[in-house]
C-alpha cells in the first residue's frame, strides 16, 4: 500500500507492506541521492534490524549508526548532544540523511535532532512499534521531554519517507502491542465508527492480526487526511489528541516509568469520556463502549491517581490556546470535537 501526504513542497510517500524493510534501499534511493546516512536506533531494535538495514544501504551509501538506551527516559534534552556529536563525527552534512529506526521515542528524538542539526537534514522514518506505525511516524511532530512535561520542546518537521513493515511487530512484547492498540482504538473513536466496530468484533490481538496491515493503513490514512488539513496542530489535527491531555499528565506523574504512552491514552480516553458523560457532553454509554474494546486488547482504564494531582501538568499542555484547555470530546463513537474548557473541568475528588 502506498499513501502520499500532500503538503506541497513537503509532500512525502508512506509505504505499508510486510517485509518491506528487507528492500529499504529501493525506497531510500528514490528520495535520497546524497552520500552519507546516519541510522539512529535503540539497544532493543538495532540488534534485531539495524545491522541488516545498514548492510542493505551500504550497497550505495556510506552508513553510520548510533544505538541509544531504549525507553521514554532517553527522550530528553540531555540526550541531544550525544546525537549531534555522533552526526558531527560521521561528517553528516545538510545534503545527507538521518533514518529513525525504532518506536515513537526514537522517531521523536531522531526527528528533532534532524530538524535542528545544521538547521535541518533530510529525515526518513522507519517505525518498528505499532504505536509509531499508526501514529507518531506520520505528520512531522518531533520533540523531546522536559522534567515539567512531555514533548515540551519540539518542532514540525516532515520526513521525506515513511516505511512501515507490519511484519516486524511479530517480535514485539505483548505489552507494546497493546500499547499501540491504544492509538488504534483512538482513531476509531475520533473518526471511524466502522473501524471501532471492527476492533470490537475480535476477541484478542491474535484474532485481529491477519488484518493488521489493513488496519494500520486505515489509521495512517486518517492521520494523513487530518495533517493535510491542519499541518501545525491549531485546528482539526488537535482531534488526534483524544485522551492525551490526561494521558501526558499520567505519564509525567510516574516520571514515564509506569504507564506506557498507549496505556495512558487508553486511561485518558475512558476517563475523559466518563467526565463528559456526567456533564451531558458525550452520548451516554460511550465510555462503556470504549471500556469493552480496551478490555479486549488488554489495556487499562484506570491508574489510581487522584484527578486533582494531575491538573498542574494539564495546564502546561501544548494544546492550550488562548488560556483555554482544548479538550477533545466525543459526541459519540466516531464523531469528535474540540471543546475549549478550563482546568475546572477536572476539579473532582475522583480517583482516575
Amino acid at each position: 500500500m502506498k499513501l502520499t501526504v500532500n503538503l506541497g513542497a513537503d509532500s512525502y510517500p508512506i509505504y505499508i507492506e510486510n517485509h518491506i524493510l528487507e528492500h529499504a534501499l529501493t525506497y531510500i534511493s528514490k528520495i535520497f541521492s546524497g552520500k552519507r546516512i546516519m541510522i539512529i536506533s535503540d539497544d532493543q531494535v538495532y540488534p534485531r534490524y539495524g545491522s541488516a538495514l545498514k548492510a542493505n544501504l551500504e550497497a550505495q551509501y556510506e552508513c553510520f549508526h548510533l544505538e541509544l538506551p531504549h525507553g521514554e527516559t532517553t527522550k530528553n534534552f540531555k540526550t541531544l548532544p550525544v546525537l549531534y556529536s555522533a552526526m558531527l563525527d560521521a561528517g553528516i552534512s545538510r545534503s545527507d540523511l538521518v533514518i529513525a529506526l525504532g518506536g515513537g521515542v526514537i522517531g521523536d528524538l531522531a526527528g528533532f535532532a534532524a530538524a535542528s542539526y545544521l538547521r535541518g537534514v533530510k529525515l526518513a522514518q522507519i517505525p518498528t512499534s505499532l504505536l509509531a506505525q499508526v501514529d507518531s511516524s506520520v505528520g512531522g511532530k518531533v520533540a523531546v521531554d522536559l522534567p515539567q512535561g512531555k514533548n515540551l520542546v519540539g518542532a514540525f518537521y516532515q520526513p521525506s519517507l515513511v516505511l512501515i513493515d507490519p511484519s516486524v511487530l511479530d517480535t514485539l512484547d505483548t505489552r507494546f502491542v497493546n500499547d499501540g492498540m491504544g492509538e488504534v482504538i483512538k482513531y476509531g473513536c475520533i473518526k471511524d465508527r466502522e473501524l471501532f466496530d471492527l476492533l470490537a468484533s475480535y476477541s484478542s490481538f491474535e484474532d485481529l492480526k491477519p488484518r493488521l496491515a489493513e488496519i494500520i493503513g486505515r489509521c495512517v490514512d486518517i492521520k494523513r487526511c487530518v495533517v493535510e488539513k491542519d499541518q501545525f496542530d491549531t485546528g482539526e489535527r488537535m482531534l488526534l489528541n483524544f485522551g492525551h491531555t490526561l494521558a501526558h499528565a499520567i505519564e509525567q506523574f510516574h516520571h514515564y516509568e509506569r504507564e506506557s504512552h498507549g496505556e495512558a491514552v487508553s486511561i485518558g480516553m475512558y476517563q475523559i469520556s466518563l467526565l463528559a458523560e456526567q456533564e451531558n457532553l458525550t452520548r451516554p454509554g460511550t465510555a462503556d463502549q470504549i471500556l469493552k474494546v480496551l478490555d479486549i486488547y488488554g489495556l487499562p482504564h484506570s491508574c489510581g491517581i487522584p484527578l486533582t494531582e494531575l491538573t498542574e501538568a494539564m495546564t502546561r499542555d501544548k494544546k492550550n490556546l488562548n488560556n483555554k484547555l482544548n479538550l477533545i470530546l466525543l459526541n459519540e463513537i466516531g464523531v469528535s470535537r474540540i471543546y475549549p474548557a478550563s482546568v475546572d473541568f477536572f476539579h473532582s475528588d475522583r480517583i482516575v
